[in-house]
Order: C-alpha cells, then structure tokens, then sequence
C-alpha cells in the first residue's frame, strides 16, 4: 500500500546518509515515509517514535510487512534518547506539521478547512481555543509576532480578544484575514503567519526542537548521523546554528548568547550548505518548495550541552508556557 503522502526531500536524504545500515530512529513517524524508505534502503531496524497516537493506528495497513524491523513508540521526540532504548545509527526528524495532519479538518490545523480550533499534535496540553481564549492580548501579540514573524501582530490580537470565545479555524481564519491586505495572486494566505505561530504555541515546536536536537546528540553512535528537514527560516535556523555550534572545537559564542567553555566537537557537517528540492521532486510534489536537509555526523566525542540561547531560538516576553 503507497504511503498517504509524499516525505519531502527522501531521496536526497538517503543518497545523504547512505550507505544505510543499523538502528534508524524516525522521530517524527507521521505517514511512516521516511521509516519505509530507510528500512527499504537497509537499515536493520527503525523506532518509529510520534507524539500523535493516531498515526500508528493509520501505520497498521503496511507496518507488518516489516516485521519486528519497524518498531512503534508514542512519545515526543525530545525524549528520543530514553525511547529508543539504545545507542543509534541514525535520527531523521521532519518537523512542523504534516500534510497528513493538515488535511484532517477535525485536527484544526487547517485554515482552508473547517474544523475545531485544536491544533493539538498530541499530549496532554492545552488547544488553541483554550490558550486564545485566555490569555492576554499582548501575550497572543508576542506569539503572532515572534512565532509567525507576522507584523500585523498587535492588530490581530486585538481582534482576536475582541471576537472571543472562538471556538472554529474558519472564525480564526476570517478575523486574520480581515486584519490583512487582500493577497495578490500568487501570494500565500492571510492567515499562514498566525496559524503557523499558535501551532508553534500549542505544542512548544521550538523547546521540543532544541530538546530533540541534544537528545539526537546523546542518543548517536560515533559515525552515527543526524537528518533534519525543516520548513521554514525560523526552525531551520535552530537546526543551523545547532549543527554549526556542535561542530564547532572553539565554543565562540555570539551576539546571542556569551562565549561557552571550549567543548570538543560532537559532529562534523558533511555538507557546506541545505539541501533543497530538485525540479522534479518540486513538479511531483509543490510542499517541498520550501524544505531543506541539513545533515551531521557523530563524532566519538562525548555528548556535551548548549545555550538555548546561542540558537537564536524564538522567546516569548516574560513567562511563557512550557
């Protein structure tokens, strides 16, 4: 049976890391595109780890053709590490949300269709509704601006508190739109910042992230290798500087965050620069258009820490949740 969608970038991803061989983990499992090319391409075994239990009830139709090859496992992938059990060959993390999970209208994370305003990927967390619902207007201002890097920010906020309780993504959907210049053809939704950003908001996506990337870190053998697809500038830029500050002998700190204490180098990068889509994996499938691969490999060094704030990754003013 075909996968219910397309895994951006998966060839390029596998002539990345290739040969394939060992234990994989698939810390964003999803659709199970990525665990089906690598357990295809040889690995001897992948962890299929998801916060969303209902992608492994979807996984059922296919997951026994590989035996006790592929192996399922609930969980958030910043725990990667504890979950998997044992040292690994290899992670591959797809981060943000999947297509799958968008054109599910019950999931809520859909503008273009209409649904209950959730936007939960798993957990027991709050929804979308119940945060909106709640909290301040210069709390949901800060999220809009610094999750979505959406400038109308404030004004949509305003309207937001203004129309409250909201309870559907169409109401969300129109109050944003409303708050923005038509677009031009071509031009993306009005409301792709602001859903974007309360996404990030329901599920922590960035705490999640950095917590991933050094769970990958002590989870890794020496050799072992780090995938990571991403999707916008604000998440690959975590990856980026992550990747580049792990790889880096000399800790030189930056505007960001003070220079650390001198750590011997956990990866080395394969690759000078991402890997984006070729013209013909953009013809077959158009959501990859903004995807990029970055790629690190384990050294034997041991498994030091970082500075969140050397990551340049987004923080809300004040208190945040989570």
């Amino acid at each position: 049976m075909a996968a219910p969608h397309l895994p951006v970038l998966l060839k390029p991803l596998l002539r990345a890391v290739a040969p394939v061989r060992g234990t994989w983990l698939d810390g964003t499992f999803g659709a199970g595109g990525y665990a089906r090319g690598l357990l295809d391409a040889g690995a001897d075994q992948v962890i299929g780890l998801d916060r969303d239990p209902s992608v492994f009830a979807m996984a059922k139709a296919w997951a026994g053709d590989y035996g006790e090859r592929l192996r399922l496992v609930e969980g958030t992938f910043s725990q990667l590490d504890a979950l998997a059990g044992a040292p690994l060959d290899g992670v591959v993390l797809d981060l943000g949300v999947s297509s799958m999970q968008l054109d599910q209208a019950e999931r809520g994370f859909s503008f273009l269709r209409d649904g209950p305003l959730d936007m939960r990927m798993g957990g027991d967390v709050p929804s979308a509704a119940e945060l909106l619902n709640s909290a301040e207007q210069d709390q949901i201002a800060d999220v809009l601006y610094h999750y979505g890097e959406e400038r109308a920010a404030r004004r949509i906020a305003k309207a937001i508190v203004a129309a409250r309780p909201l309870t559907r993504t169409s109401e969300l959907a129109e109050i944003v739109a409303g708050c923005l210049p038509r677009p031009k053809p071509g031009q993306s939704h009005p409301a792709t910042r602001s859903f974007q950003a309360i996404r990030i908001w329901v599920n922590d996506e960035f705490g999640q992230l950095v917590a991933a990337l050094s769970a990958a870190e002590r989870a890794l053998k020496p050799g072992g290798q780090l995938a990571v697809v991403s999707f916008h500038s604000l998440e690959d830029r975590i990856v980026k500087r992550f990747m580049q500050a792990r790889a880096d002998a000399g800790g030189g700190g930056n505007r960001y965050a003070p220079v650390q204490q001198t750590q011997e180098p956990a990866f080395t990068l394969p690759f000078r620069r991402a890997v984006g889509p070729d013209p013909d994996e953009l013809d077959e499938n158009p959501r990859a258009r903004s995807a990029l691969l970055r790629v690190a490999v384990r050294t034997e060094a041991p498994a030091g820490s970082i500075d969140a704030r050397a990551l340049a990754m987004p923080r809300l003013p004040g208190k945040e949740r989570g």
